[in-house]
């Protein structure tokens, strides 16, 4: 196994709109839908926001697996924090080290930008127990996500 990881900028689209149209083949079951196609200049825009960071691990030209993430400012410091928006390893990769190697690479940016805090919604028992192998820690209040649609 011989995986890179690239931490991906705006000449990078082509590869996200790829992703996109790819989208199932990195969730937990394998049956999720396709997102919607990305035109190279929506792909541009997402990727020159300077609040993403989104990794890939590749095997050559093979996307093994991603991760998304959100730095968020706090409005009590100066300091920021990371939200680890999405992780998505193909099935094929999994249990090869793939998803380590990503935040591998997330933590090591956040120690180079001085981010000393990431925080995860995690929605399946697997990635539960994925983030506890990863030393993520469960708060004691528990936070209920919620959701709301605008109308």
């Amino acid at each position: 196994m011989s995986v890179a990881i690239k931490l991906l900028s705006p000449n990078d689209a082509q590869l996200l709109e790829h992703l996109a149209v790819n989208d199932p083949a990195f969730d937990l079951d394998g049956r999720g839908e396709p997102l919607e196609p990305l035109s190279s200049a929506a792909a541009q825009r997402f990727l020159a926001d300077p609040a993403v960071l989104f990794w890939v691990a590749r095997d050559g030209e093979d996307v093994a697996g991603f991760l998304y993430c959100l730095l968020v400012p706090l409005r009590s410091s100066d300091e920021q924090e990371l939200l680890l928006y999405e992780i998505g390893v193909r099935s094929e990769w999994r249990r090869k080290r793939v998803g380590r190697l990503l935040l591998d690479h997330m933590e090591g940016w956040m120690r180079t930008n001085g981010v000393g805090e990431v925080w995860v919604c995690a929605d399946n028992p697997a990635a539960v127990a994925f983030y506890r192998a990863c030393e993520f820690e469960a708060p004691e209040l528990q936070p209920v996500y919620m959701t709301s649609r605008v109308r």
